[in-house]
């Protein structure tokens, strides 16, 4: 089994720790893991924007990266969400298909793909867990609330195999921040202060740090610990499944 590394761009210039994490785990599991060089965005801002028609050679690009790869894996729920859904190719339909299929989010590979049942991970503090809109609702990664189904999560699955952490239990355990890409730049106030919501419920149950898998909603969540002088931090889960003292 062969996995292609995608990293978000984003990722690769704010929080490279968190893309190397990635790939040390997915090594330590015993995966034959690679990073192609020449991968860039894979256009979901654009998308987001109304300018989709924009993104041929984005999606071109990423066909050519990843397309010999048995399965593609990123620390990303937003951008995985994203080539799942929109990946496409007039002059490679078929691997455009293909990738969509094959493309996983961290946490969806490691317990679906792989269905990892233990971890050498020790991360001996107080954790909240931040569900992401594109996670929880796309990719489905825990249940939704507003559902009177079963609850699961496969994050907290995860989290349970760390040694040492203790998951603090939220208020409101699975509302937006308010990132929501250029949303928070369209509508900065509301952003914001949904934003303050969520850092409120997580400092007041006790964490220590707030993680999930999507690192643009930490970094709007982080944005706004610093400017409160915060001692809680944000984290990827990615940084804690792959800790160790």
């Amino acid at each position: 089994m062969t996995v292609g590394l995608f990293v978000p761009c984003y990722v690769n210039q704010f929080y490279p720790k968190a893309a190397k994490a990635t790939l040390q785990l997915l090594e330590k599991l015993g995966l034959e893991v690679d990073y192609p060089t020449q991968q860039t965005c894979c256009g979901q801002p654009m998308a987001n924007s109304g300018f989709e028609h924009l993104t041929t050679d984005c999606n071109e690009n990423f066909i050519r990266n990843f397309a010999q790869y048995d399965y593609i894996v990123a620390p990303s729920a937003s951008c995985v969400l994203h080539v799942k859904e929109h990946l496409s190719s007039a002059r490679q339909p078929e691997n455009a298909a293909l990738i969509r299929e094959k493309v996983y989010e961290l946490v969806e590979f490691l317990t679906d793909v792989i269905e990892v049942e233990r971890l050498d991970a020790v991360f001996p503090h107080k954790v909240g867990l931040h569900q992401s809109c594109h996670g929880l609702r796309g990719l489905h990664l825990s249940q939704m609330s507003e559902l009177n189904a079963p609850y699961f999560s496969k994050p907290e699955q995860l989290l349970n195999l760390v040694k040492g952490l203790e998951q603090v239990t939220l208020d409101r355990r699975d509302e937006c921040c308010g990132f929501g890409g250029t949303f928070c730049v369209a509508e900065e106030a509301v952003s914001v202060k949904m934003g303050k919501d969520r850092v409120t419920d997580h400092s007041k149950n006790g964490a220590e740090y707030i993680t999930s898998s999507d690192l643009s909603c930490l970094m709007h969540l982080e944005g706004i610990l610093n400017r409160q002088k915060s001692n809680v931090k944000v984290v990827h889960i990615a940084e804690i499944l792959n800790a160790s003292l």
